[in-house]
């Protein structure tokens, strides 16, 4: 299934997509929270949802025309990975970690497919960050083992960790550059982990700026898998319903590029992964 969260009259709605349509899931079950965070912490079984959304007579509206909002509106948490591929932390000068490097994302700097990356008026060196996204549909237990993580997950989607390099070297922690409003791309869609394989290994990841290839991977090459992220992370918090993980970058980026490459207003980045979507972003300048 392929779910996607969509805008009417400024509030976060959940669908289905069927092709290029999307349903409603509340106006199909009134039971159904609007919201996809609170449908999944409330337990419902969403695959059956939208089974039963798709074979109703409720309206569908064009899925084009819809103004869309961040996958997940509002995460109780949304934790990201550095230098989780190995050729990224390389062209970064930095050996392959031995442990994730973890930061968080707060909600304020989320942006929908669509929306437009904001370069701040206090930088120009405004990055991008070609990612797969994990959404957690069940409560993970603490000290969840690698084996027994999956099942936790709800499903995958694109993501777009654009930076503000020189905020983000500012300090040895990431979060200051990495936390700038209008920064994480999110969506378009939300494809269940029943259709993709375990893990969601073994797909293609291509970040474009303008049409030009920037970055090319797999998801396989990532150095800490989703099923070995979340037991490590276990160790430590519990996951809930909605959390958001966003799994690092392959090589690519444009500070490690000779020169330099920062997007800037009238650019596009697009976020290309197999089997998921293409998360789109206009880029622009903070306004006054």
């Amino acid at each position: 299934m392929r779910f996607t969260t969509y805008l009417r009259n400024g509030e976060a709605r959940l669908a289905v997509v069927d092709g290029t349509d999307l349903i409603d899931l509340n106006d199909a079950q009134a039971d159904v929270p609007a919201d996809l965070r609170a449908a999944l912490k409330a337990g419902v079984d969403l695959m059956a949802a939208a089974s039963a959304a798709l074979s109703s007579s409720t309206a569908r509206q064009p899925l084009a025309a819809a103004k869309l909002a961040p996958l997940v509106a509002d995460p109780g948490k949304t934790v990201c990975l550095g230098l989780n591929y190995f050729d990224h932390a390389k062209e970064g000068g930095r050996d392959k970690p031995d442990y994730p490097w973890f930061f968080y994302r707060g909600t304020s700097s989320l942006i929908a497919h669509g929306d437009a990356g904001v370069v701040p008026k206090v930088s120009a060196k405004f990055d991008y960050e070609a990612e797969l996204a994990v959404v957690i549909g069940k409560k993970v237990p603490r000290h969840t083992t690698q084996a027994d993580a999956l099942q936790y997950v709800f499903g995958y989607s694109c993501f777009n960790d654009m930076s503000v390099r020189d905020y983000q070297k500012r300090t040895p922690q990431w979060t200051i550059g990495k936390n700038f409003d209008g920064t994480g791309g999110f969506g378009p869609v939300l494809v269940s982990a029943d259709e993709l394989p375990a893990g969601a290994v073994g797909l293609k990841i291509q970040g474009r700026l303008n049409g030009e290839l920037m970055q090319d991977a797999n998801t396989s090459d990532m150095i800490f898998g989703v099923a070995e992220t979340i037991a490590l992370l276990a160790e430590v918090l519990t996951l809930e319903p909605g959390d958001v993980i966003a799994m690092g970058t392959p090589a690519g980026v444009g500070q490690a590029r000779t020169p330099p490459v920062w997007m800037k207003a009238g650019d596009v980045y697009e976020v290309e992964i197999e089997r998921v979507g293409t998360l789109v972003n206009p880029i622009v300048n903070e306004q006054a």
